[in-house]
């Protein structure tokens, strides 16, 4: 007797926003290399909304699924790899903070791939692992993670709006770095 496999519906609207903030995230990039901080702002600030929104949307009417669970931190950790790599390339982030920020979520990216794996019900084959219409594991941050994830935004907001506003070597921003 063949085993019914659980799917859920993973087109949903928080889901969606989600997506969004993902592919925005290389467009953000592109606009820092190239110098257009004022775009690259704007649409952070917006992929910055959706992070909150989809979320409040998801519990507010019952839209959860386990792919948001993996895709929403997933699209935080690119946005976030990409901007603290393009920004440290501009010279609008230290080095330093830049390797903490991407050693941190290097060493989360690699632990979330080993759960889904060993999380993934049999048969675990390539094919399965990579369907996140079948759901493996919930991922729920933590309190410190949330509040690490808003400072982390926050100072690549900063970073991001100093060239803008033309308050780049601000003292305030060099004690964040």
């Amino acid at each position: 007797m063949a085993e019914s496999l659980l799917h859920e519906n993973i087109y949903t609207l928080p889901n969606f926003l989600t997506f969004t903030r993902l592919v925005s995230a290389p467009v953000i990039g592109y606009w820092v290399l190239q110098g257009d901080y004022t775009n690259a702002c704007i649409l952070f600030g917006i992929a910055s909304i959706t992070d909150g929104l989809d979320g409040w949307i998801a519990r507010r009417f019952n839209m959860q699924t386990i792919i948001g669970t993996i895709l929403d931190p997933m699209a935080d950790k690119t946005l976030m790899t990409i901007l603290t790599v393009t920004l440290a390339a501009q010279n609008l982030i230290p080095i330093p903070i830049a390797t903490i920020i991407l050693g941190r979520d290097a060493g989360l990216i690699l632990a979330s791939f080993y759960y889904r794996y060993i999380s993934l019900p049999e048969p675990k084959t390539f094919t399965r692992y990579w369907d996140f219409s079948i759901p493996s594991a919930e991922v729920r941050p933590t309190m410190i993670s949330k509040v690490n994830t808003v400072i982390q935004m926050a100072y690549i907001c900063l970073s991001l709006m100093a060239p803008v506003f033309e308050f780049t070597g601000h003292v305030g921003l060099e004690y964040l770095g």
